[in-house]
């Protein structure tokens, strides 16, 4: 069983900075892409950032030249540095990976972060 656990959310002022964590724990043969999602209240879910396996990077708009994802294969995990935070970053931040594990690739969830940004 995959478990991707993330970490480092919490409460930061406008401006401010944010380091989220998502490590990757289980049976598997390796990790694809992974990446980063988050979901307002009232608004879904939607795509923030995503990482290949070589560490090509690929943003939304709204966040590139803030947001800077990276990846540490040795520990199956990625980080999503968040700066010059805005209000309306505001959100559960959710990691996601595609594990090739026994039965194929797999997509996997972990339990979400809530990152607010407010004054």
């Amino acid at each position: 069983q995959v478990q991707l656990v993330e970490s480092g959310g919490g409460l930061v002022q406008p401006g401010g900075s944010l380091r989220l964590s998502c490590a990757a724990s289980g049976s598997f043969f390796s990790i694809n892409t992974m990446g980063w999602y988050r979901q307002a209240p009232g608004k879904e879910r939607e795509l923030v950032a995503t990482i290949t396996s070589r560490g090509s990077p690929n943003y939304r708009d709204s966040v590139k030249g803030r947001f800077t994802i990276s990846r540490d294969n040795a520990r199956s995990t990625i980080y999503l540095q968040m700066n010059s935070l805005r209000p309306e970053d505001t959100a559960v931040y959710y990691c996601n990976a595609n594990v090739n594990e026994r039965g194929g690739d797999l997509i996997h969830w972990g339990q979400g972060t809530q990152v607010t940004v407010s004054a």
